[in-house]
C-alpha cells in the first residue's frame, strides 16, 4: 500500500509460507530470518514491514509528511509502529494464529488481550483522524494492515467507534487497500479451514 502511495513500482514475488517457500536456500540467502515481507532495492536488502516503510518513505517520499523529521512527531509515529508490532500483531498471533499449532484459537485471556489492544488503539484515535495525530503517516499504513486482519478474522470492531471511524477513512485514503484486504481474507480463510 505504501509503495503504491509513493508511486514506487514493485516487482512482487509471492512466497508461499504455507508451503515453506521462505525456507528455500535462495530466499534464506537474502533473508536469514526467512520472514516476509523482504525487499531488495538496487542490492540493498531489508525485511520487517515497518522498517521497510521507513526506508521507502525516506528514499522515495517527495517530502517528510508521512514520516516527519520533527523528533516529537516521529517519536509518536515510532511508538505506534512498535505498538502495532508488539501489541497488535502479538495479540493477534497469540489468539488467532494458535490454530496453526493447536487447531483452535487461543484462550479467553488471549482474547481479552486482543480487546485491550484494540481499546488502546481506540484511545489513541480519540480526537484524531489518524493513528499518530492529524495527518496520514506510515503508522496508518502499518496499522491498517493489522486492523484489516482483525476484521477478516472475525473480530467485532463496532465496540470501538474511533477505530471504526478511522478504518472507514483509511480504506478510502490509502491506495492498495483492496489487495491488502484480499490477502487478509486468504489468511482468515486458512485459519478457519484449520479449525474444521
Amino acid at each position: 500500500m505504501l509503495a503504491e502511495h509513493l508511486g514506487v513500482k514493485l516487482n512482487k514475488k509471492q512466497v508461499n509460507t504455507l508451503k515453506g517457500e521462505q525456507m528455500n536456500p535462495e530466499f534464506i540467502k537474502i533473508n536469514p530470518q526467512h520472514t516476509i515481507p523482504t525487499i531488495v532495492d538496487d542490492g540493498f536488502i531489508l525485511w520487517e514491514s515497518r522498517a521497510i516503510a521507513g526506508y521507502l518513505v525516506e528514499k522515495y517520499g517527495k517530502d517528510d509528511s508521512l514520516y516527519p523529521n520533527d523528533p516529537q512527531k516521529r517519536a509518536v509515529i515510532n511508538q505506534r509502529l512498535y505498538f502495532d508490532m508488539g501489541s497488535m500483531y502479538d495479540s493477534m498471533a497469540k489468539y488467532y494464529f494458535k490454530v496453526f499449532f493447536t487447531g483452535q484459537d487461543g484462550t479467553e485471556e488471549d482474547y481479552k488481550r486482543v480487546e485491550n489492544t484494540i481499546g488502546f488503539l481506540n484511545t489513541f484515535l480519540e480526537g484524531h483522524d489518524y493513528v499518530a495525530g492529524d495527518q496520514l503517516t506510515i503508522a496508518d499504513f502499518s496499522i491498517l494492515a493489522s486492523v484489516t486482519n482483525f476484521e477478516c478474522l472475525g473480530f467485532d470492531l463496532s465496540k470501538y467507534p474511533n477505530v471504526v471511524r478511522w478504518y472507514a477513512n483509511a480504506k478510502k485514503v490509502i491506495p492498495g487497500f483492496q489487495e491488502n484486504y484480499e490477502g487478509a481474507q486468504l489468511v482468515a480463510k486458512h485459519v478457519a479451514d484449520l479449525k474444521k
